[in-house]
């Protein structure tokens, strides 16, 4: 491997160790329980004695229990130092450490976050190891701990503890003398890395730092190039994907002025400010959350609907349709009129459209139509000269939103062609005019089509024609990170580890009702009053069954941020980082007020 010191500087042979690999930890995942959950994890190693084989993945013997966010080549091997138990032996005081406590393969004597350096690279026995990253800190550690703090003391501390990736196998075991064989560029420490992602300051300069170093994983640096591109006031972007901040916090009303039928179980609405003045521009693809009481005797329903129109003409128009049997969508369908006053949150979102010069796919079906169409409008605004793909699928004319508008906008820009899918054409429904192709728009087609590789793709319907649609435009080479997606309900959850199990219908949670102030989950439909009973927002959406997304559970990784549309919430304990403007972390938060999340 005469190429293996690419991008490192190599030291000097014969250098003496600058450590002590003291203990080699393996572990295969089991389940554990927790709170209620059985947890997989391989979060519990012990020691072992003899040689051991490290292999290109792992450590002979060990396994993870999560892949999608511990192992593979970049985190084959978790290496965590005697100094830093040392330290939280004194800072917690607990004296009941053994090999393996924080779930590391290598405990090692120095080697401390402070002085080893991603890139660097690290002979132990047989074997040749680089530093990729810090560790990743998950809730799992704090079950391994016995202590749900740790995730975030290990970062807030900077005593992440990081990962190897393996550049020649071979074998280890405890005793082995830890050589330096190459220092990597930029000589940026663990603990600066680390912090760069998790707590506030993240320099540019520091940042295109980091991202010049070969080694860091990739994971990583796309985290770091999401923070380069970031814009004010959103927090986060390395760790959340979040949009610009509110132009207004709760509720104001706002009146209706026009409403257009756009299909036979579609209308369009459009509001604006009862004093004339223009609305705050929204961006394309952003949504409402708009509040009706259709009966005046029974509780207010939230609902979600996409902005349609053109994101910045002073005004909003959003899209409806005509649900069987749903209440909010009947009662905006068959009882709004022009004067009426709606309660209207501000535009929110993060399906947006992005401000590359890439190409655009723009794909949908049925009522999906309406956050790509605002989008198609602010290219045409601009008159765009991007290549911009307009797919659509309706099941026929008559239930084709959108259509005389959607044909003008792609006809004024210079670089767009439109397909339109009809999957059960009408009688005068005539192909070459009103529609392109019988039969669905799915992901299979996508391929004869060939739309460009490197486009950002755009996609909002139905939950199972996104995932096809998602599925057939990875398979003709568009990355992922290139493909986004806006969901007509609910997000779906992400718990790691979790024992999966059916889906719940969300409902308020068993025994007495709380006390304090309403928690409104909007997506789910469900209000209940919040109880001290739960430690967190979280806890008490769980307990409803409403779907949610974390990993860390105490303020670090951001995986629960979450859109607040009205109230205010407090911390404790408090972040590492705060969230974006206008949303929360609920893995440590509590409800000041009457709160109304967008989950």
């Amino acid at each position: 491997m005469g190429s293996r010191l690419t991008g490192a500087t190599p030291v000097t042979v014969g250098a003496p160790a600058v450590g002590t690999l003291l203990s080699v930890n393996v572990g295969m995942p089991k389940d554990v329980a927790w709170q209620g959950n059985t947890v997989h994890t391989g979060v519990f190693k012990s020691p072992v004695a003899g040689p051991r084989r490290v292999g290109r993945l792992n450590v002979e013997g060990d396994g993870q229990g999560d892949l999608g966010g511990h192992g593979g080549e970049q985190r084959a091997v978790f290496v965590y130092q005697m100094g830093s138990y040392r330290y939280w032996e004194r800072e917690l005081g607990r004296r009941d450490f053994v090999y393996g406590q924080f779930g590391e393969n290598f405990t090692v004597d120095g080697l401390d976050d402070d002085q080893v350096c991603v890139g660097d690279r690290y002979r132990i026995g047989t074997a040749v190891f680089e530093v990729t990253q810090p560790r990743v800190t998950c809730y799992r550690v704090g079950i391994r701990m016995n202590d749900p703090r740790i995730p975030a003391l290990l970062v807030s501390h900077h005593r992440p503890g990081f990962y190897f990736r393996v550049l020649e196998e071979g074998y280890v075991e405890a005793g082995d003398p830890i050589v330096k064989v190459a220092s990597g560029p930029e000589q940026m420490p663990v603990a600066e890395v680390d912090a760069l992602l998790y707590l506030p300051g993240h320099t540019r300069p520091e940042l295109i730092r980091a991202l010049r170093i070969p080694a860091l994983s990739p994971g990583w640096q796309a985290s770091f190039r999401a923070l380069l591109d970031g814009e004010p006031g959103t927090g986060n972007a390395g760790l959340a994907v979040t949009g610009p901040p509110p132009a207004w916090r709760g509720f104001r009303q706002l009146i209706v002025t026009a409403i257009t039928r756009e299909s036979s179980t579609v209308i369009s609405v459009r509001i604006e400010d009862p004093d004339g003045a223009p609305l705050p521009a929204a961006r394309p693809g952003q949504y409402l959350t708009v509040r009706v009481q259709p009966d005046i005797e029974q509780r207010s329903l939230l609902r979600n609907y996409s902005l349609s129109g053109p994101p910045d003409s002073g005004y909003y128009r959003i899209t409806v349709k005509r649900e069987n049997g749903g209440a909010a969508s009947g009662y905006i369908y068959d009882r709004l009129a022009v004067g009426d006053q709606l309660d209207v949150a501000a535009p929110r979102g993060t399906f947006i459209l992005d401000r590359t010069r890439a190409p655009v796919l723009l794909i949908s079906a049925g009522i999906g139509a309406t956050p790509v169409l605002a989008m198609l409008h602010a290219l045409a605004a601009e008159h765009s000269g991007r290549e911009i793909w307009w797919l659509h699928g309706a099941r026929s004319g008559r239930e084709h939103a959108f259509a005389a508008e959607a044909g003008v906008l792609a006809a004024s820009l210079p670089n767009a062609r439109r397909q339109v899918y009809y999957s059960r054409p009408g009688p005068d429904d005539r192909q070459g005019r009103d529609f392109d192709r019988p039969g669905r728009l799915t992901g299979s087609l996508l391929a004869e089509l060939a739309p460009p590789r490197d486009a950002e793709a755009y996609l909002c319907g139905p939950d199972s024609f996104m995932t096809d649609i998602s599925a057939g435009l990875a398979a003709i080479g568009i990355h992922p990170s290139h493909i986004h997606t806006e969901p007509f309900g609910p997000a779906p959850g992400l718990t790691p580890g979790i024992t999966a199990e059916p889906a719940r219908t969300p409902h308020p949670p068993t025994g007495p009702p709380g006390t304090g102030p309403t928690v409104e989950f909007a997506r789910s439909n469900l209000a209940v009053r919040w109880s001290t009973d739960y430690a967190s927002v979280l806890e008490l959406a769980e307990a409803c069954d409403v779907a949610v997304r974390w990993s860390c559970r105490t303020g670090v990784c951001h995986t629960c941020e979450t859109p607040v549309v009205a109230g205010e919430l407090r911390y404790s304990p408090d972040p590492v980082e705060p969230p974006a403007e206008g949303s929360a972390l609920i893995c440590c938060s509590q409800p000041r007020n009457e709160l109304v999340l967008d989950l």
